[in-house]
C-alpha cells in the first residue's frame, strides 16, 4: 500500500500524462437494485420515524457491500477516481430525513469505504486509484 504522499505524487503524474476518469452516477447504479424501504433502513434504522428510501448516502451505513460493489464496478470499468457516496451528506440535505446529526458519520464512513475499495483494486491491478 502506498502512503498519502506517494498517492499525491502518483495523481500528479497521472494528471500530467492523461485525462483522469472520474466514476459515474452513484444514484443511477443504486436505483438499478430496486431497493425497498427496509433495504435503506437496515437493522440500525428499522424504527426511524421518517421514510428513508431514496437516501442513497445512508446506504454507506446500511448496505456497505452494495456501495462497495458499485465503487468496484466503476474502477473495473476504467475509473481512476472514486467519489465517496456523500453527495447529500450535509446537514441541510440530511435534515429532510431527520439525520442531520449524522453528517460526520456519513462522510467519514463514505470516505473510508471508498478508500478501502480503491486500495483493494489498486493492489489487484498494480495501478493506483484515487478517492
Amino acid at each position: 500500500m502506498i502512503n498519502a504522499q506517494q498517492r499525491r505524487a502518483a495523481l500528479r503524474e497521472l494528471l500530467a500524462t492523461r485525462i483522469a476518469i472520474l466514476d459515474g452516477a452513484m444514484g443511477t447504479m443504486v436505483q438499478q437494485h430496486k431497493l425497498t424501504e427496509a433495504d435503506y433502513r437496515g437493522a440500525r434504522f428499522a424504527d426511524w420515524p421518517s421514510e428513508l428510501r431514496g437516501n442513497h448516502d445512508l446506504l454507506t451505513l446500511t448496505q456497505p457491500e452494495l456501495i462497495e460493489q458499485v465503487h468496484r464496478a466503476f474502477l473495473e470499468a476504467g475509473a481512476d477516481i472514486l467519489e465517496t457516496n456523500t453527495f447529500n451528506s450535509n446537514a441541510e440535505s440530511l435534515a429532510d430525513y431527520g439525520m442531520q446529526d449524522l453528517v460526520s458519520e456519513f462522510n467519514e464512513t463514505g470516505a473510508r469505504l471508498a478508500r478501502t475499495v480503491a486500495d483493494a483494486v489498486a493492489a489487484e491491478t498494480g495501478q493506483p486509484r484515487f478517492v
